[in-house]
């Protein structure tokens, strides 16, 4: 079942520390996907569905130029497999020596309607990236071809990218802190409750900004929970 169109808006206007606060409250510790990093600047934010590929290590009589030709070839199929939506969420085990994708390929992605590309691995020119219109994390940056390093095998399988778990579907949010998993199972409840926490938060940065000291504050306190309700409850939001 797809992500409702109000939990996108609410995940979508909270920060992925917010949402991670969240999974943390839940048992999940590892959703943050460590050392990828945003290389589109205009491109802060998204929230989307994972669609995956796997790579495994090159091997030589295989990952010639020539592959490329076939159609079904995994990368290229995936890529115009792809829809609207969904975000690319690349395994490359990690290995940055060679491009998970470049210019063209993305571009392709974006024309599906996909809202995203992710790689623990690199991309190659990198520096049309911001122009294409989605957001680009990735782990490093390489002019070498995918087919010097990597072998790409199989999409919509589940997958790790920068030692996390990422099964096709599961929901990702992005902004400039970089990338979460969030299991799709939960993702209506974690929307809800991160848009609860940003609101409180903002009140308790408010209080801090005034003066007043962390005790009772952050966390807040029973008696700072009900000024907030009736301060929210006034304002009518």
């Amino acid at each position: 079942m797809a992500l409702s169109v109000k939990s996108k808006e609410l995940l979508g206007s909270a920060s992925t520390a917010t949402i991670q606060t969240q999974l943390f409250i839940r048992g999940f510790r590892n959703q943050f996907l460590n050392g990828v990093i945003l290389r589109t600047p205009s491109h802060k934010n998204f929230v989307g569905e994972a669609f995956t590929l796997r790579y495994i290590p090159a091997r030589e009589d295989l990952d010639k130029v020539e592959a490329f030709k076939d159609p079904k070839h995994p990368q290229r199929f995936a890529v115009e497999s792809i829809g609207p939506g969904q975000v690319m969420v690349v395994d490359s085990r990690g290995d940055g020596r060679a491009a998970s994708a470049g210019e063209i390929l993305m571009t392709r992605i974006a024309k599906r309607g996909g809202v995203g590309f992710i790689t623990d691995g690199s991309v190659r020119d990198s520096f049309e990236m911001d122009s294409i219109g989605i957001p680009v994390y990735t782990a490093g940056v390489s002019a070498n071809t995918n087919l010097i390093h990597h072998h790409a095998v199989d999409f919509q399988v589940p997958i790790g990218c920068a030692g996390v778990a990422v099964f096709p579907g599961d929901v990702l949010v992005g902004d400039q802190e970089g990338v979460l998993v969030i299991p799709h199972e939960i993702a209506d409840e974690v929307a809800v409750a991160a848009a609860e926490q940003h609101l409180i938060e903002d009140f308790i940065l408010m209080k801090v900004r005034q003066g007043a000291k962390l005790p009772g504050t952050y966390p807040p306190s029973p008696e700072l929970i009900e000024e907030f309700k009736k301060t929210t409850r006034e304002s009518g939001r």
